[in-house]
């Protein structure tokens, strides 16, 4: 193809663009994002991803707290231990409730058993007890005894208590009560005083050995049970109970400090930023491009006004300003987006694209426009900005990334939109939780490898469209 003849039609465009690798592979990319995009605003709309990332209602509290993706366990050759969840409610094999009134009285025995299978080769991050329960607060409440079988049939007394209230949450895990009376058990039945490092989940879910002691225990593997023995002393009472014991894996993208799964804010993140990202270059471009058009046409005084304002534009610390207005006025991501809008317009794109009008408007077919009398708004749609417009097309999509590294960046600085889900907010929540410190990679890794990607995509973009419009940079 001639580089007098090339038309740049959005069919040759799209064919020239097809023979580049990196035309291919950008294409690829930037579609499965899109298709991501799609997706994620229709299953998610953005109240209920707000909504979801905020945790309302405690629609969180049966996820593991900063549990790493499931994948994780390939690369340590372990079955990491993942969240599984017992309610006695539940027709399933392995559950056992029994009632047995006593006559006469209005007091009920309740039995309960729960039985299940452990098969991982570390221990579970927490134990909790999620108890639903009937009763009146203001008469006698149930009495319940809580034991804990080992797959030996050892039988462990975990605790007894009085319940105080119908929803009661007991925090096995860290109830300072249950690890003491664990430990009094280890202590009298089988003489053994545990190590201060060694963990209620290491006691329930451990080998009873004399190694204990030195703050060495080894997973046991095997059928568990968790036995309930409960006294209700009023007619109509009641009480059932959820067993949850949390792994150390979760999901395909683990979860953060506040149980909340990361994949909601990688996938929301994804339609945020390509919406930030092409809009803000989009608009920026848009208005550069006629700003410097009418610039470089008419010359003169609005010349003369339009590059001094260009310049004093160029001077302002961009950045430090935007900061500014982010730190003392909360902004959400589409006032951000109109911020960064305003304070680019008169960027070093009008001086360059000026300088092609004043060229173009000294061509042969601009001077016969206007012999025939062709009105200024005319030429300038119909004549330049035809002419202009296709060597602008690289450098609008390459600026992208730098757009969506910005709302990145200010989401990281924690000024970004307050509650909506984005890569830059996990990060900085891994940032200001010590991720990297305490060991949670993938943390910072998932959000980092999605910005990398999207930049990656929107560049190679941006260069293979640079050498279609550009025949010097053209492959051989």
């Amino acid at each position: 193809m001639s580089e007098v003849g090339m038309e740049y039609s959005l069919k040759g465009i799209l064919r020239e663009l097809l023979s580049y690798k990196s035309g291919i592979a950008s294409i690829v990319i930037l579609a499965l994002l899109i298709g991501l995009s799609v997706y994620t605003v229709v299953t998610i709309p953005p109240q209920k991803a707000i909504a979801m990332w905020r945790g309302e209602n405690n629609m969180w509290i049966e996820n593991p707290r900063n549990a790493a993706p499931e994948w994780m366990a390939f690369f340590v050759h372990k079955n990491l231990p993942k969240t599984f969840k017992v309610a006695s409610w539940e027709k399933s094999f392995g559950i056992v409730k029994a009632e047995a009134p006593l006559p006469g009285t209005s007091i009920k025995k309740i039995h309960i058993e729960m039985s299940f299978n452990y098969p991982y080769d570390d221990f579970p991050s927490e134990v909790n007890i999620f108890f639903r329960a009937k009763f009146n607060a203001s008469k006698n409440t149930p009495l319940v005894k809580i034991y804990w079988i080992k797959p030996d049939g050892t039988r462990i007394p975990v605790t007894e208590m009085t319940m105080r209230d119908p929803n009661q949450i007991l925090y096995v895990s860290v109830d300072q009560q249950i690890y003491n009376n664990l430990v009094m058990w280890l202590q009298k039945e089988k003489g053994i005083t545990p190590y201060k490092t060694v963990t209620t989940q290491q006691i329930l879910f451990g080998k009873i050995t004399p190694a204990m002691a030195q703050g060495k225990v080894d997973v046991e593997k095997g059928a568990y049970k968790l036995v309930v023995d409960a006294t209700t002393y009023n007619k109509g009472d009641d009480v059932d109970l959820k067993l949850v014991v949390y792994g150390t894996v979760y999901g395909i993208a683990g979860t953060d400090h506040l149980r909340r799964p990361l994949i909601i804010a990688l996938l929301w993140g994804t339609p945020v930023a390509i919406a930030f990202g092409l809009t803000a270059s989009l608009a920026i471009s848009i208005i550069q491009l006629f700003i410097a058009t009418i610039s470089g046409w008419y010359a003169g005084i609005i010349d003369s006004i339009i590059q001094r304002i260009t310049e004093i534009y160029m001077i302002i610390p961009f950045l430090p300003f935007l900061i500014m207005m982010a730190a003392f006025y909360k902004l959400d991501i589409w006032t951000i987006l109109a911020v960064v809008i305003v304070l680019s317009i008169f960027g070093a794109g009008i001086k360059s694209t000026r300088a092609l009008v004043m060229q173009i408007k000294e061509y042969p077919y601009v001077e016969a426009a206007k012999a025939y009398g062709a009105s200024d708004a005319r030429i300038i749609t119909f004549y330049i900005i035809p002419k202009i417009l296709p060597p602008l097309v690289p450098g609008l999509i390459g600026s992208v990334p730098g757009f969506v590294f910005l709302e990145a960046a200010l989401s990281l600085l924690g000024l970004g939109d307050p509650y909506l889900p984005t890569w830059g907010k996990i990060i900085n929540d891994a940032y200001n939780n010590g991720a990297l410190y305490k060991g949670y990679y993938y943390w910072i890794l998932e959000p980092s490898f999605m910005l990398i990607v999207t930049a990656l995509a929107f560049a190679m973009l941006g260069f293979a469209l640079d050498k279609i419009v550009n025949p010097r940079l053209r492959e051989m």
